[in-house]
């Protein structure tokens, strides 16, 4: 089990789709969890969670944290495999529980009720190349299999 979960080829494809993944998802996790670039805060995005969107707060708090350490754990290349499943379950569930009456386009121009669900595509896409591939070169993930 722990090989498959660490196995990966030293691409440097892989290696460039987590940290960007990474990079781009750790914004959205540290303003849920902690407030910064002009985020909520954990208490106020917890009851955004359980209050309107009306999720079990387990949930809430899972979604947190993964977005949060789960981009670290991507960038520094740890458990990748496991982080991106885990992404692709919240970004499909949040296309399907929020985003996917709004269509496919973001709302650029201010038109729309929401957010269309393309930006979860993209994570999607990208979580599951590295479910397939593994982390890449220059990963924790990489150093444990040998």
């Amino acid at each position: 089990m722990k090989d498959a979960i660490l196995d990966t080829k030293g691409d440097f494809a892989p290696t460039i789709i987590r940290i960007v993944l990474g990079v781009v998802l750790f914004p959205h996790g540290a303003q849920k969890l902690l407030g910064w670039f002009g985020g909520a805060g954990f208490a106020d995005t917890m009851d955004l969670f359980i209050g309107p969107f009306d999720l079990p707060w387990i949930i809430g708090l899972a979604v947190i944290l993964l977005e949060f350490f789960g981009s670290l754990l991507l960038i520094i290349g740890l458990g990748s495999r496991l982080v991106a499943l885990a992404f692709i379950v919240q970004f499909t569930s949040i296309i399907f529980l929020v985003h996917l009456d709004y269509g496919f386009f973001m709302n650029w121009s201010g038109r729309q009720l929401g957010e269309g669900f393309e930006y979860h595509l993209l994570v999607i896409g990208m979580s599951l190349s590295l479910l397939i591939s593994g982390a890449g070169k220059f990963s924790i993930d990489s150093l444990i299999k040998k």
